[in-house]
């Protein structure tokens, strides 16, 4: 299991598109992925899970990735957020 905390940085936040490519992302692996804010875990490939979270630029978040392909996954996924999700 690897696991690595990220800030977001784009002003708005974990909103529709950047939870949408977010989660495109995450599935492209075969590992499972998570991601925390505070108490609240919810699946990384689940669109209505990442909204679910309330994530706001400059919260921290904390990616949780488990498999075969987990050290990939991992990089990819925080290397996504630290580009602002795509905006």
């Amino acid at each position: 299991m690897k696991r690595q905390k990220v800030k977001i940085i784009n002003a708005t936040g974990l909103h529709l598109r950047a939870a949408d490519l977010m989660c495109k992302t995450a599935m492209q692996f075969k590992c499972h992925i998570t991601f925390e804010i505070g108490t609240f875990t919810t699946n990384a490939k689940s669109v209505l899970g990442m909204l679910g979270a309330g994530v706001r630029q400059g919260d921290e978040i904390e990616f949780i990735c488990e498999g075969e392909d987990e050290v990939d996954a991992l990089e990819t996924m925080v290397n996504l957020v630290e580009s602002g999700l795509g905006e």
